[in-house]
């Protein structure tokens, strides 16, 4: 079982690094109020003033992008560099309200935001009352604009919203999976351990060399356990379903139980190995521990595998081991049947 990749971190605002650059293209409308002030009839050092003042506004709008002016600070200066071309350009200076909106809507924080453009796009109602000849057609030239702030805005915050719960999906996702595998772990090797360590007390004084193995034995199980147990929580144990097949054959006999396997490792599907020996590390977990059965017939074959025994047969709510093993078969697509058998308990795991 690999693990679930680590969480990618949510996304920066794009506005901070290329805002810029966008801010820089749309300069180019500043022509409108360049030609204001060109064609009006004021003096030349008013209208020097007031190219000026135009100046600052841009530079003011690009360096609102980015990290080196906050954009408060930008949207005071840009306002008080708009206000300051009034006496030149007049009801031209509603031309500037998009850049304002924009820049209120892609960089404040919320709900701050939303007052802003809200304020700034009601200015370029003003262009309906026709002052001193002002196009009326002009309201429909900056609405849009500002519209398009404001969608770029609700997109990114569904984006960022999106990644968050992505984010935390994952999250959620590798706890199960840690959950999940240090359970299957932890349960078979406690069972295998509860076994050989009742096997060794029956032993000790009509057969002290065999109880010897036995302790032994739960030495070796003890440390491949913890072994397991780490690489499981750092996501690197896989299930390997040949090692779980020789093994199961032991901890049953240890149990008392004997076993029978129709079918070799060949007879399955590489894709699903892995998954099997999980399935068979819990099966047989599951015998050992409730089933008092006295046989397992174990059968592997290109769909699935299938787990019999002839025990005291299934009753009772689903636990945490056949939900994970379920949680792992229904992940490929696959289906898991847990039944009764004639006598005993059948599991049935069959896979795409």
């Amino acid at each position: 079982m690999t693990a679930t990749p680590d969480p990618t971190p949510l996304p920066d605002n794009p506005w901070e690094k290329w805002g810029w650059a966008f801010a820089a293209i749309w300069l180019v409308f500043l022509a409108f109020p360049i030609i204001a002030v060109v064609e009006s009839e004021v003096g030349l050092p008013a209208k020097v003033f007031a190219m000026l003042c135009i100046a600052g506004f841009a530079v003011a709008n690009v360096l609102g992008y980015s990290s080196r002016l906050r954009p408060w600070w930008a949207l005071g200066l840009m306002v008080a560099l708009a206000l300051a071309t009034a006496p030149v350009i007049g009801i031209g200076v509603i031309s500037f309200t998009p850049y304002l909106a924009i820049l209120s809507a892609l960089r404040l924080p919320s709900p701050a935001w939303k007052w802003a453009v809200g304020l700034w796009a009601a200015f370029p109602v003003l262009s309906l009352l026709d002052i001193d000849g002002f196009p009326t057609f002009f309201f429909l030239m900056l609405w849009p604009i500002m519209i398009g702030g404001v969608m770029l805005r609700l997109f990114g915050e569904r984006e960022y919203l999106a990644n968050a719960a992505l984010r935390e999906h994952v999250v959620v996702v590798e706890r199960e999976r840690v959950a999940r595998d240090v359970h299957d772990v932890l349960g078979h090797s406690l069972t295998a351990l509860s076994v050989k360590a009742e096997l060794a007390a029956r032993l000790i004084d009509i057969d002290p060399a065999r109880a010897k193995q036995e302790l032994e034995s739960i030495q070796a199980t003890a440390r491949q356990a913890l072994a397991e147990v780490r690489a499981t929580v750092g996501g690197l144990r896989a299930g390997n379903l040949e090692a779980e097949l020789a093994a199961a054959p032991r901890v049953l006999a240890d149990a008392g139980i004997t076993t029978t396997v129709d079918g070799t490792v060949a007879d399955t599907d590489p894709r699903h190995r892995a998954l099997l020996a999980w399935v068979l590390r819990e099966a047989v977990t599951n015998v050992v521990r409730h089933s008092r059965a006295r046989s397992v017939r174990i059968e592997l074959g290109p769909a699935g595998i299938v787990v019999v025994d002839d025990g005291r047969g299934c009753d009772g709510a689903e636990g945490n081991g056949l939900r994970g093993m379920r949680e792992r078969v229904t992940g490929v697509g696959g289906t898991l049947d847990v039944g009764p058998a004639t006598p005993g308990t059948r599991v049935e795991v069959v896979l795409p």
